[in-house]
């Protein structure tokens, strides 16, 4: 595992993926994450909150538009307070909503993103209750999701993302094969792998980096996306960045030597 993971030329000292408790459901404060980074020599730290527009839930898991006002004043406060020590970027993850895209369009072009990572939590999956969180491990969500046709439901969560990097101008394509993680006995399909070639063809030629989020490896042993599709998106000659998606600051860097040459 580690002979594939140190040929990726990934920076090991720049997590560009990580979350505070600003989005509902991580723990603390975005300088908590600085001095972790800091802490555990971190050249720069990538904030990646979450975005998302018409989406209906029961509880919300990402930030408002004054969340994001906020986020903005207190990253700015940061970048100063820590210049020389660390750098500090302003990101976005933006959760793909196909019905919406005209406004997820105005919401990322109002602001100044230092890394806009393009991903897809929620579907509608037309039963007349909420979206449906592919990444919950919330037993409602698990239970909801094993009731329906897994397989059917991934290839239109790839199409998704397909479109997602086809309209929005994103810069790195996040924790692909993540979706399901939690549902027993779920694994993608050969169909799945080809749409996830053509996807990161796709990806690449719009020069999009591809994350490996370690995040992954506490919960599988390897990280998202797995190692079959990190060589496909070496074929077609992806750049690879490391987030730890960390939801609480002693998870900041998680598992990044294992990318050590």
């Amino acid at each position: 595992m580690k002979n594939l993971f140190s040929s990726l030329c990934c920076p090991i000292d720049c997590d560009t993926h990580v979350h505070t408790a600003l989005c509902g459901h991580a723990q603390g404060e975005m300088e908590d994450y600085v001095l972790s980074a800091i802490k555990k020599g971190l050249r720069r730290l990538i904030f990646l909150e979450h975005m998302e527009e018409g989406i209906q839930a029961r509880h919300r898991s990402w930030l408002s538009r004054a969340d994001f006002d906020s986020y903005f004043i207190e990253g700015r406060r940061l970048q100063n307070s820590y210049r020389g020590k660390i750098e500090i970027g302003l990101g976005v993850e933006c959760g793909y909503n196909p019905d919406c895209k005209d406004t997820i369009l105005k919401r990322l072009e109002s602001r100044n993103w230092d890394q806009i990572g393009v991903s897809c939590h929620f579907l509608n999956i037309g039963d007349g209750g909420p979206h449906l969180n592919l990444l919950s491990k919330k037993p409602e969500n698990i239970k909801r999701a094993s009731k329906l046709d897994t397989t059917v439901l991934f290839s239109r969560y790839l199409d998704t993302l397909l479109e997602a990097i086809t309209v929005l101008n994103g810069t790195v394509l996040c924790h692909l094969d993540a979706a399901f993680r939690w549902v027993p006995g779920f694994t993608p399909s050969e169909q799945h792998y080809q749409q996830i070639d053509y996807l990161l063809q796709q990806a690449a030629a719009k020069n999009m980096a591809l994350e490996i989020n370690t995040s992954g490896i506490a919960i599988r042993g390897e990280p998202f996306p797995n190692k079959r599709i990190l060589c496909l998106a070496q074929k077609h000659m992806m750049t690879f960045q490391l987030g730890s998606d960390a939801h609480r600051p002693e998870d900041v860097g998680n598992h990044f030597t294992l990318f050590s040459s």
